[in-house]
Formats: C-alpha cells, structure tokens, sequence
C-alpha cells in the first residue's frame, strides 16, 4: 500500500508546481489532506476521483465548514475528524454522510514530557509556593481570558498563570484582573513548556468555542487535571476521568468547579492519573497510528 500524506501549508506558489505535483507523486493508493492552507484554490487541486481520498476537517467543531472545506469533505472517500462534536457538525453541514466520517482523536504532546533539554521556570515564578492554576497557549478573545479572570475573584491559596502569545489586546483584561493572577504574554518554546505544566496543579482553558485543543493534550502527556467548557470536543477529553466541565461563559460556574478541586488533592490526583491513562491509551500517536493504518487499509 502506497499513502501520501499532503499538508498543502508545506507548499510554496505556484500551487500547480507543487500540490499538483505532491498529489501526483508516487501513484499512491491513498492520499491523506491534511487541511486546506488557501481553501479556495486548494479545493480545487485535490486528486480526481473518490477513491483513496482523505481528509482531515481539522477544526471543524470550533470553525465550521467552509465552501471549499464542505467540497473537499464531499469529494473524499473518508474524512477524519478530531471529536464527536466534529463529527456531528460535518454531517448537519450536509458535506460527508456519517458513514465516510472517522473519529480518529488528536494525540497528547508526549514529546513534550520527554525532552531531554528542558529548562526550568524563571526565577520569580520558581519561588512561588502554593497550587498553580495554568491556562496555556495563544492568547485569543474565544479562549474565555475575561470569564476565567471573573471566575479568580475570592480564590485564595493559589495562584492563577496566564501564559501564552497574546494574539489581543491583554491591557484591558490585566488592568481588570483581581489579585493572585500573572501574566507570562509571550510565546513559549518548547523547551521551557515542561516547566510550567510539571507546576500547574491544575490546567484551566474556559474557552467558549472549540473543537480540540493542543495545551490540553499537552496536559494530558504531563498527566494533569483538566477544567475545561463544555462545549465541542472538551466532553469527549472530560469522558476519560481526566476533566472537569464548566458552561461556557459563566464565571460562577467556574469559580465553584476551581474552588472544588483546589480543594480536594485527591480529586485532582484520581483526574491527574486518569490523563496519564488517556495520554498512554486511546490518545497515544501507537493508538491513532494503528487506527488511521487500519482506515487506510480499508480504502
């Protein structure tokens, strides 16, 4: 069996010269799309034909579907999605039949555990004592920043890190932001990302739309709890024991749910090794490896 794989941002204009000629490599049996980086042109440059076609709806949960992504669901023989609400949101928007749809999860960032060359917090954050609350990743207005500050208010004993690139305007929200809260705003290598989720007694993402999110499987690989929304693929992570859910949105909701758990050690110990379980079993790269091997071979 012959697969090419085909992320199309790997190509540089002209497109003809180059996803055309990527498609048409190799006459494999079966070529996997793994998005779309100019939707419009792309779409129209995938492979003729049905057969052997894949392609992964990366987002859809959090996006939805597109033109050219519901064309591009619709020409392929199989479409991989990442959660059950992925999966729903691609069969409403009416671009795949539930029977080309395969739930194939993301994968925890295990190779982020295993780096040999990690680094150690900075100084200042180095001598905090206490829990650590941490919300991680792109700073972005959906992530829910304004809720889970709201949400701080009366939190004592513990500290609440924010960090992250900010992708908006963090000014008003860190004028805002009550006592017990710091801001890290920059992007974070990879080798300083151990150090903070190796501190995080808890990781927070309130975020009010997604599909799946990288810091939560990187939490997942560190074998953290979770709080997250209940909203897109968070139910299925909170369906592992390795989560909490909170409504989207709701401050109050999310101030009871992070005064519980702070509260109750072995609550976020049974989470905690419940995400170690998950990174170890069904979200580990062997698991999705054998699962998408398996897809193929159906093809």
């Amino acid at each position: 069996m012959r697969v090419q794989v085909v992320d199309p941002s790997a190509f540089t204009p002209p497109y003809d010269h180059g996803l055309c000629a990527g498609l048409a490599r190799a006459g494999a049996d079966v070529v996997h799309v793994q998005g779309l980086a100019v939707p419009p042109l792309d779409a129209r440059l995938l492979p003729p034909g049905r057969r052997g076609l894949v392609y992964t709806a990366h987002n859809a949960a959090r996006e939805g579907l597109g033109a050219a992504e519901r064309h591009a669901c619709a020409r392929a023989a199989a479409v991989v999605v990442h959660s059950e609400a992925a999966r729903a949101r691609v069969v409403e928007s009416g671009a795949a039949p539930a029977s080309r749809i395969h739930l194939i999860p993301h994968g925890a960032f295990d190779y982020l555990a295993d780096l040999a060359e990690a680094r150690p917090l900075p100084a200042e954050l180095a001598r905090v004592e206490g829990p650590v609350v941490l919300c991680f990743g792109l700073l972005r207005p959906y992530k829910g920043l304004d809720v889970l500050l709201e949400a701080w208010r009366g939190i004592e004993g513990a500290e609440l890190w924010v960090v992250g690139a900010p992708r908006m305007d963090l000014a008003p929200l860190r004028a805002a932001a009550p006592t017990g809260v710091r801001f890290v705003p920059r992007f974070v290598p990879d080798p300083e990302v151990p150090a903070f989720f190796r501190r995080a007694a808890l990781v927070a993402l309130p975020y009010t739309r997604v599909d799946q999110s990288g810091p939560a499987f990187a939490a997942l690989a560190f074998g953290k709890p979770l709080l997250l929304s209940d909203v897109g693929g968070f139910p299925d992570l909170a369906a592992t024991g390795a989560a909490a859910l909170a409504p989207p949105g709701d401050p109050a909701a999310l101030h009871a749910e992070l005064e519980r758990l702070l509260a109750d050690p072995a609550e976020l110990a049974s989470m905690g090794a419940a995400a170690a379980a998950a990174a170890a079993g069904p979200y580990s790269w062997d698991a999705i490896g054998r699962r998408t091997l398996q897809l193929y071979t159906e093809l």
